[in-house]
């Protein structure tokens, strides 16, 4: 880890970095921002860690837990809650057997995440998988979406 670091941050020593771009450069390199990256990095570069974790948690591009191979995104929007999204979120809480307070299955196939508008509010209620996105989607639906990805060859 403190080679991957240490390389992230000869490029910003050199170019006058800020937080935002090692935090990016950081989650590319690991996929997500480890706690323990954000200390060695804060330590070197003499900033308070709390500089770091206070922007990686207020900007919702930054995840500071592992993330799965699939990201699924579902609306949970004024249309798409009318149309039934708290059904469609249920069903996948419970086919992914997500714990309490957990996103991502054990196995970091999934993560389930929910956001206040995909801007797709005439297909509601909405669902990404990935970078695809699927209109009307019922919980049978997201069911079978789930059951799709989940025997994928590969995956």
């Amino acid at each position: 880890m403190e080679e991957k670091c240490q390389k992230i941050l000869k490029k910003y020593y050199r170019d006058e970095g800020n937080v935002i771009s090692i935090l990016q450069d950081m989650q590319n390199e690991f996929g997500y921002i480890p706690d323990d990256a954000v200390y060695w990095v804060a330590s070197e570069l003499n900033i308070p860690a709390s500089n770091f974790f206070g922007v990686a948690t207020f900007y919702s591009q930054f995840h500071l837990k592992p993330r799965g191979r699939h990201i699924i995104t579902a609306c949970c929007g004024t249309a798409c809650h009318v149309k039934g999204a708290d059904p469609v979120m249920h069903r996948m809480k419970g086919d992914l057997a997500l714990a309490e307070g957990e996103n991502t299955t054990p196995d970091m196939h999934f993560t389930l995440e929910s956001v206040a508008c995909i801007g797709a509010c005439s297909m509601a209620p909405v669902v990404k998988i990935d970078k695809r996105i699927y209109g009307s989607v019922t919980p049978d639906r997201a069911t079978e979406l789930i059951d799709t990805f989940s025997n994928e060859k590969g995956t």
